[in-house]
């Protein structure tokens, strides 16, 4: 078999980002791994021995030739690119010919590999084993037994560099790196099998999945597959498309920004300006201090991309970038939505597991328990609002295209404690909050037209604080001295101008917050409150406003508007599970 892996020439390694990539545990699993990958392994084991300063990667991808084992280590050898060109269209996760190289400086480098191909068409009779020197030099070369692939064992890594050691955080912190880099390279390929032992033990396990969901559920625990919404766009540019899985916003949220990951072209990356993207979007659709859960993977034109922007590879060079984060606002935007043909998706079943639950512990049944899924989300919040006997219909204004919508036909059937609409759809039955249900249709009405309308007579606040005159004139209101420790405000938002609690609304503006916050002060304050009463056509008005709106599933506060009942739910809480003529029920 031909070398395939040669020398770059002096031209091109001017032009890679040069520099010390091995710096840690977590960097010498991510070369390796990356070299697995790029010889098409689906099965990759990961051994670390972090006393021993020992790791150990074997697959079963496509392996190397004798010629290819000698030349591997050698200063900026690789078979991914040959001309300055390729620089330009890299669809590889190495390209450099650094990794194996700067290893040997840092470590003892094994490579045992067998070809896959043979110049006949034959598997490959034989595998090599060698071992390298510190420039990269075969020092032995041998006959091995292997089955078609690669194993590389790092041993004594650091063991000339002892400053770099005692510089290395401690072993658990060391060891948790390596487990992201594992899971978010997993991410990226999720239809390989990933096996990671350390000490000799199993340490964890990533399961193959054709669905992305699946695989993110592997990690966050507390997540089911059921609480994310999986998105693929194809774009109109060449080569191009875009796969999006999130967390539902009314499911699961986190503390801290970590799970906002963005890939691209099969690499995890840091791209602070697309990461902003994907928090607006989310924008008043989470509970305050609460970040979403996004995996956004990209598949660009080579082209498109520049990847000697760090050495580590975690940072590019983006080609019009207001063009992508255009697309990833949208697709967002859609993902929220809810349609028939995600609507299994879109069942909280959790919830429902729980109401059921509680409603067995009341009766004499024994519910199976097995059947049930796993309890993995918060309760509902309570909510509770002054009561408000006034309902004015608000209808959102019809400029937001419709296909996100919620296209499923719901039928409002009656009215629970003056608080939930009941509502039929297709599938089973919701419940649905009527006062954060308004409190979404009216802040969108608001966001889309904000308007501010003269008041008269004055509206007169006393012992404003120069803070909150501050902060009233940073929302737009005029606001003029009226006489001693005396306001007057002249301005006020539209909806708020005929409301009898108009004045506390402004007081309560004036606390503090953007003109996103005011905004949805106010339409907390202009929404029906729970316990007024609703006719049949008031619920199914409401509901059809609601369905109109771009995030459906939360208010702008991050409290979930609706819970779903699965009619198999019901039929299986109640044991309705007979054949239709033989039950003695019927």
């Amino acid at each position: 078999m031909a070398s395939t892996i040669q020398a770059l020439p002096s031209e091109v390694v001017h032009l890679i980002a040069a520099g010390e990539v091995i710096d840690s545990f977590a960097s010498v699993v991510r070369e390796l791994i990356e070299n697995s990958l790029d010889a098409g392994a689906t099965r990759i084991v990961v051994s670390v021995y972090p006393q021993q300063w020992r790791v150990r990667v074997a697959d079963n991808g496509c392996g190397m030739s004798l010629e290819d084992l000698q030349q591997a280590a050698s200063a900026h050898s690789t078979s991914k690119i040959r001309l300055t060109k390729d620089l330009w269209k890299i669809n590889s996760l190495g390209f450099r010919g650094e990794a194996l190289h700067s290893l040997t400086t840092l470590a003892d480098l094994e490579i045992i590999s067998r070809g896959s191909n043979h110049p006949e068409g034959k598997i490959g009779s034989n595998g090599w084993r060698i071992v390298y020197g510190d420039k990269g030099e075969p020092l032995v070369l041998e006959a091995a037994a292997i089955a078609p692939g690669t194993v590389a064992v790092i041993s004594n890594l650091f063991g000339n560099c002892h400053n770099r050691r005692q510089g290395l955080p401690s072993i658990a912190v060391q060891m948790k790196a390596v487990q992201a880099v594992i899971q978010q390279t997993a991410l990226c390929h999720p239809h390989v099998t990933w096996q990671i032992w350390q000490n000799e033990r199993e340490w964890f396990a990533i399961y193959p999945s054709g669905n992305i969901k699946e695989t993110l559920s592997q990690f966050l625990r507390r997540v089911h597959p059921s609480d994310l919404q999986d998105l693929k766009v194809e774009l109109d540019r060449v080569n191009s498309s875009l796969s999006l899985v999130i967390g539902l916003p009314d499911r699961c949220h986190r503390h801290r920004p970590d799970w906002v990951r963005i890939a691209v072209n099969g690499r995890m990356v840091k791209c602070s300006e697309l990461e902003q993207t994907v928090l607006g979007a989310f924008h008043k659709t989470l509970p305050r201090d609460r970040y979403p859960v996004c995996f956004l993977h990209l598949s660009v034109s080579p082209n498109q991309i520049n990847w000697n922007r760090n050495p580590a590879k975690t940072e590019i060079y983006l080609n019009q970038l207001d063009y992508w984060q255009e697309q990833i606002a949208q697709s967002i935007e859609k993902a929220f939505s809810i349609n028939c043909s995600s609507i299994k998706e879109s069942l909280q079943v959790t919830r429902v597991s729980k109401l059921i639950k509680a409603a067995e512990a009341k009766s004499g049944y024994n519910f199976n328990q097995r059947n049930s899924p796993e309890n993995i989300l918060e309760e509902i919040g309570n909510f509770n609002q002054t009561n408000n006997t006034q309902f004015k219909s608000q209808t959102l204004t019809q400029g937001q295209n419709s296909p996100l919508s919620i296209s499923i036909p719901l039928k409002a059937v009656a009215q629970i404690n003056k608080t939930y609409i009941v509502a039929e759809h297709p599938t089973g039955m919701w419940l649905i909050e009527q006062h954060i249900a308004h409190e979404r249709v009216l802040y969108e009405q608001i966001c889309e037209h904000w308007q501010l309308v003269q008041c008269e007579p004055p509206i007169i606040l006393y012992q404003l604080s120069p803070e909150q005159i501050e902060q009233l004139q940073r929302i737009s209101l005029e606001i003029e001295p009226f006489g001693e420790e005396l306001w007057a405000i002249r301005q006020v938002p539209a909806l708020l101008q005929q409301r009898e609690d108009c004045a506390e609304a402004i007081l309560e503006l004036s606390k503090g917050g953007d003109l996103k916050t005011a905004q949805v002060a106010v339409a907390c304050r202009s929404a029906i409150r729970n316990g007024t009463v609703l006719s049949v056509p008031q619920m199914q008005q409401l509901l059809d406003e609601w369905q109109r709106t771009r995030n459906p599933r939360t208010c702008p506060h991050g409290r979930p508007i609706y819970l779903s009942l699965e009619e198999t739910s019901l039929a299986r809480f109640f044991r309705r599970n007979w054949v239709i003529g033989k039950s003695h029920g019927i």
